[in-house]
């Protein structure tokens, strides 16, 4: 990793480099641009599809940031920078090495994982590839190292595969992963987290279902009975992140998948303030304050049950309601999706 001053450096280097080289980038190349964002990519992907080009190339560039010779890049480098200084400069950071167990290694290929010269120093060795499918007439889309090309039909699809994979291997001296690298319906394909699918309406965007796992994931975390914590401080950690993930995944247009999940989510918490109870006292008084009758208040408080399943009985429901959570600040996928469409 860069230390502060080599950071420094290399930032000042990289706002030198991006005036040069950007303007004449590709506008179906996206990641770390200025101006330019993964929302941006997606929607020009949607309508490259919306125009019938179905079916779609997904070329996957095997340890990219590992695998970029230094003499193909430093050659595209040196295309618009003349001074020697400065490029003098480029290659000394792409050879700086790594340290394996104290030990120091020459690094032959690859960018400096971490440095602010990483991200304009792939898209230069990148544009090339971006040019060549300029040239071919293809509608794509790039967002770094992730490249998707959009096509009418499945047998152009794998001739799109076939040739980008040798311009790929024989220009750049890049490698493509084989068998990561596919052609897939757009209905089947993912891209920076998201998908698609279709309806009378035209095509519109969901979330990736690997996206909507690794949320569960985090919310499980997040909403462990064996985290102890005041009610209202996991809340705002909570509130924090659902904001966070929504900021980025607002664009879908497909909220379904976000109630199913609220309800699986709201049972987590049903859970946690169960177990925050604790003594069959507390619960059965609980209860009744909630509004619950005796009876119901004396059968479930001494319910030896498990959290999970007390969590979604009719009784914890009614106890703890939709209302309950919203007065507490809680927010859900639902009502922040809801929120933030209105907002745009």
């Amino acid at each position: 990793m860069p230390r502060v001053l080599d950071r420094l450096i290399q930032q000042a280097i990289a706002q030198v480099l991006v005036p040069i080289f950007d303007p004449q980038f590709s506008g179906s190349s996206f990641g770390f641009r200025p101006g330019r964002s993964a929302h941006q990519a997606f929607r020009v992907a949607r309508r490259a599809i919306e125009d019938g080009n179905r079916w779609v190339v997904d070329l996957d560039l095997d340890r990219f940031f590992d695998r970029v010779q230094h003499d193909v890049l430093m050659a595209r480098v040196a295309r618009k920078v003349r001074d020697r200084r400065v490029l003098k400069l480029i290659r000394r950071y792409l050879e700086v090495g790594i340290m394996v167990d104290g030990v120091k290694m020459p690094s032959e290929e690859g960018t400096p994982q971490g440095s602010p010269l990483s991200p304009v120093l792939s898209n230069i060795m990148l544009d090339d590839l971006d040019r060549e499918l300029f040239k071919r007439g293809h509608r794509f889309v790039r967002y770094a190292d992730d490249v998707r090309v959009f096509v009418r039909s499945e047998r152009a699809a794998r001739r799109v595969l076939d040739s980008v994979t040798a311009v790929v291997e024989q220009r750049l001296k890049l490698r493509v992963n084989r068998e990561k690298s596919k052609v897939i319906p757009a209905s089947r394909a993912t891209m920076l987290g998201f998908a698609f699918y279709y309806t009378l309406g035209g095509v519109k965007i969901r979330v990736d279902p690997k996206a909507l796992t690794r949320w569960k994931a985090k919310i499980r975390e997040l909403t462990s009975r064996r985290w102890s914590v005041a009610m209202e401080d996991r809340i705002a950690r909570i509130n924090r992140y659902m904001t966070g993930w929504m900021g980025y995944f607002q664009l879908s247009d497909a909220f379904r998948p976000f109630r199913d999940l609220d309800e699986w989510f709201r049972r987590r918490m049903r859970q946690i303030r169960w177990k925050e109870w604790k003594m069959p006292r507390t619960r059965r008084a609980n209860l009744r304050r909630l509004g619950i009758n005796e009876s119901f208040s004396h059968q479930w408080g001494n319910s030896s049950k498990g959290y999970w399943r007390i969590a979604g009985s009719p009784v914890l429901q009614r106890a703890l309601p939709n209302s309950y959570w919203e007065d507490l600040g809680l927010l859900t996928l639902k009502t922040t999706w809801h929120r933030m469409r209105s907002a745009r």
